[in-house]
């Protein structure tokens, strides 16, 4: 295989060594003077120290939307519309200097940052400024009306694109905002609050509250908060809906998924093997919606597998900033513990493990990808969500049997088919419990078309005026 040379990218992140709390329109010291260190997981150097909010900071947070509110929610949608393109445009404007903070502080590779995570950020808030002045027409005949404050919690695997999910919605719906972002990669969401400043959006329109699980928590339980969205794993969405148990704050969560991703012996296959592997290795595996069980009809699964290892060694593992990369880092020290562990259980349960071989880098986390033969239901690999690039494959011989092993798990995010019958597509599509159902392609995006699942998967839906929908009361 040729070697390339490296292709380092050279923009300038403009990082901060210290990043402080982002509350009513100005950068502020958390009230402990407490910071914690947010690490490179390719380099595990210290990037910057991140300032670590409390339920004080996070009242300050709350006082401020509400505030807030009493302007923002009577603004007309049009001036509110406004506000949401300048945001758009300046992401645009700063779209390279994201791009590599995102890579630095998250483990992604650069050419992921630049060409989806920063690009979809602002598609986002372009979408939704266009629906700030038209949310009469979201349920005609009914009367709408925003929330208030929204408390907010995104996750680690897309900091910047999650924030947007998030905040683009509830401002075009008239609500004001209090966000926390994940603590291993809060860096992109505070320099948002840069952005905010250079749009000249009102004081306390939106604040961003870093810390961990104790600061989230702070902010979903607030009284001032009425709206509470969360995205991240399924246990701690549990743990919140308990929280929430008779209160009368809507919610919505998009939660953990374990998607099956369908290959009928009559799919092109070159084409379904790209879209495999973007299903499961795109960002490290750290998806929820990652094509991570594949099912495969038996006829083809040998050839399938075949043309999967010889695809996988071709795929380069390494420095995040370096355009030719494919797979960078791992998040952090304890997600690759846990890939690890459920690696070596499927290794000890009887799977057939293949990976590319590669040499890691010596410093940082990284995984190989890697490809699980020989799965049955009952193995951990194939139940549990790994968030990680580690694809197990399973096989069936009847449609009916394909629906049956993709439903036969506890989440319904999300799931892809192909196949060379539109009619086929439509079916599957009918009767395959995911909120998704991508047909001939895999991890296709677009703010215009909602996003969300079942089951353990959560509810509620981000994107497209249904998800708009959700960040309004409707009487």
């Amino acid at each position: 295989m040729w070697e390339f040379d490296p292709a380092p990218e050279t923009a300038d992140p403009k990082l901060k060594k210290k990043y402080d709390l982002f509350i009513n329109g100005r950068f502020v010291p958390s009230r402990s003077g407490k910071y914690f260190a947010t690490i490179n997981p390719a380099t595990e150097a210290k990037i910057a120290d991140i300032a670590l909010a409390d339920a004080s900071d996070v009242d300050a947070a709350c006082s401020a939307a509400q505030r807030a509110f009493i302007t923002w929610g009577r603004l007309p949608g049009k001036e509110r519309g406004k506000y949401l393109y300048r945001i758009a445009r300046l992401l645009q404007d700063h779209a390279r200097e994201f791009a590599v903070a995102e890579t630095m502080d998250g483990g992604k590779p650069i050419k992921e940052s630049r060409d989806f995570d920063v690009p979809m950020a602002a598609a986002h808030f372009f979408y939704h400024a266009g629906w700030a002045d038209k949310l009469e027409f979201l349920a005609p005949g009914r009367q709408l009306a925003p929330h208030g404050v929204v408390g907010q919690v995104i996750p680690w695997n897309f900091p910047l694109l999650m924030l947007a999910w998030k905040i683009a919605p509830a401002l075009a719906a008239g609500n004001c905002v209090v966000l926390k972002p994940a603590e291993t990669t809060s860096i992109t969401a505070l320099k948002f609050g840069e952005i905010c400043q250079e749009a000249g959006l009102p004081n306390g329109v939106v604040n961003i509250v870093s810390g961990a699980g104790e600061t989230g928590a702070a902010v979903i339980n607030h009284p001032l908060t009425s709206k509470v969205a969360f995205t991240g794993s399924t246990e701690v969405g549990k743990i919140l809906m308990r929280s929430l148990a008779g209160t009368d704050k809507k919610l919505t969560l998009e939660l953990g998924g374990k998607a099956a991703n369908i290959v009928f012996d009559d799919a092109p296959l070159d084409q379904a093997v790209e879209g495999i592997v973007n299903g499961i290795f795109f960002n490290q595996g750290h998806v929820c919606c990652a094509g991570s069980r594949l099912l495969v009809q038996e006829s083809i699964a040998d050839e399938v597998l075949a043309k999967l290892k010889r695809r996988i060694a071709t795929l380069r593992v390494g420095d995040p900033l370096d355009k030719n990369t494919d797979l960078g880092a791992i998040n952090s020290a304890e997600q690759l513990a846990k890939i690890t562990d459920l690696v070596k259980s499927g290794v000890e349960e009887g799977a057939e493990k293949h990976d590319n071989g590669c040499k890691l880098p010596a410093k940082g986390f990284f995984f190989r990808p890697t490809i699980f033969a020989n799965v049955s239901m009952s193995h951990r690999i194939a139940r549990e969500e790994i968030f990680g690039p580690v694809l197990s494959i399973l096989t069936f011989r009847t449609l009916e049997e394909a629906v049956e092993k993709a439903n036969n798990t506890a989440y319904g995010l999300s799931a892809g088919v192909w196949t060379d019958k539109g009619s086929r597509i439509l079916k599957m599509s009918t009767l395959l419990k995911a909120g998704v159902v991508w047909a001939n392609t895999y991890n296709k995006f677009d703010p215009t078309s909602p996003f969300g699942g079942f089951k353990e998967s959560g509810f509620g839906r981000e994107g497209g005026k249904q998800g708009l929908l959700d960040y309004l009361k409707v009487a």
